[in-house]
């Protein structure tokens, strides 16, 4: 689902899609983007911050309040670090600048639903992590304690995975944010410390459990058995 105000931007988007063999519906106003998205229920949503009617942000935030795990890639001419922080703060994947080449979106968007197509697996290749009361499914994107569950963005199960990976020791956040962002630009920085933010609150519950910042150098995932 692509939702541009711009006409000839949102055509253009669309047919890049469509000219990849993705089926691509566009919209031109938040409003009736929600109600296409109950509709049609796409697998991933371009949305642009400047809307008519409802802007990008307040699209977002409802769409996450009836699907959390559908990816979502903030199409944008905003650029400052408030703006790219409540991005990732509602659930946002990634965030493309204006101007961009639709070379870059198509490989950013292709690159999102490729981690996607790892949900489903058989049980058998399933990746998941046990930290006491905490268990972290990375296969399913989702973050248990007991009967209580919260699903993760793509982005978050792959951060996690890292640290999880490299139990106790130093991760470097370049290392980081060249793996996961692409590079380690100061925007890049500001949705690490904000995706770091929310790890920590859903790691809470399990009080031996922590993402300790070294700083300067990167981050250690703790757990103390």
């Amino acid at each position: 689902m692509v939702v541009e105000d711009d006409p000839f931007l949102g055509l253009l988007v669309k047919e890049l899609f469509e000219n990849r063999g993705y089926e691509a519906t566009l919209f031109k106003d938040g409003e009736r983007a929600f109600k296409g998205f109950c509709e049609i229920q796409p697998d991933l949503c371009v949305l642009d911050v400047m809307l008519p009617i409802k802007d990008g942000f307040s699209l977002a935030e409802e769409i996450r309040t009836t699907d959390s795990n559908v990816p979502i890639v903030f199409l944008t001419a905003k650029s400052m670090t408030e703006d790219v922080v409540k991005g990732f703060q509602i659930g946002a994947n990634d965030y493309v600048k204006k101007p961009f080449s639709m070379e870059e979106l198509l490989v950013r968007v292709e690159s999102i639903l490729k981690r996607e197509k790892g949900i489903g697996k058989l049980e058998s290749s399933e990746v998941s992590y046990q930290f006491g009361i905490i268990d972290f499914n990375y296969t399913y994107q989702q973050i248990s304690v007991g009967d209580m569950h919260k699903s993760l963005t793509s982005r978050e199960a792959d951060l996690l995975k890292i640290l999880c990976e490299q139990r106790n020791q130093l991760v470097n956040r370049k290392l980081i944010l060249v793996k996961l962002w692409g590079d380690d630009s100061f925007f890049n920085g500001r949705s690490l410390d904000v995706f770091i933010t929310k790890l920590r609150k859903l790691l809470k519950a399990e009080e031996r459990l922590q993402i300790q910042t070294v700083r300067g150098e990167g981050y250690r995932l703790v757990f103390a058995d």
